[in-house]
């Protein structure tokens, strides 16, 4: 259980903080479609979703019927994302490009992100 704590409030503050700060500055938001248009920058970032996925999953691969499965979807989700782009480091931009067509769904998965975060913030420091 105690991985299940540390990992709920890893990914709790960080889908958190960093939903929140795009969601009030949304400026960062196009920064970011920028960034993915280096793939450098994509590939770089994939290793370091492959590598915090992988050890998500090695700690915590817990397939169970509560809120605790959120913890394995996130390793998992990061893991395969980062497969993803070191295999493949121009589907982000093509990504960003069909996102920057819809902000008004970017700013529902922000605040989505916001909820889920704050989710998984609350369930660790209330068990």
């Amino acid at each position: 259980m105690e991985t299940t704590i540390l990992l709920a409030k890893f990914w709790g503050w960080f889908l958190t903080i960093s939903c929140l700060i795009f969601f009030l500055k949304k400026s960062l938001i196009e920064e970011l479609f920028r960034l993915l248009e280096n793939k450098g920058f994509v590939i770089l970032s994939g290793y370091l979703a492959f590598l915090i996925g992988l050890v998500s999953i090695i700690l915590h691969n817990l397939w169970v019927l509560d809120w605790r499965v959120i913890v394995t979807i996130f390793g998992w989700v990061s893991l395969i994302k980062g497969i993803g782009r070191l295999a493949f480091p121009e589907a982000p931009s093509k990504t960003a490009e069909k996102l920057r067509k819809n902000p008004v769904l970017i700013q529902l998965l922000l605040i989505f992100g916001i909820i889920l975060g704050a989710f998984l913030i609350w369930k660790s420091y209330n068990l």
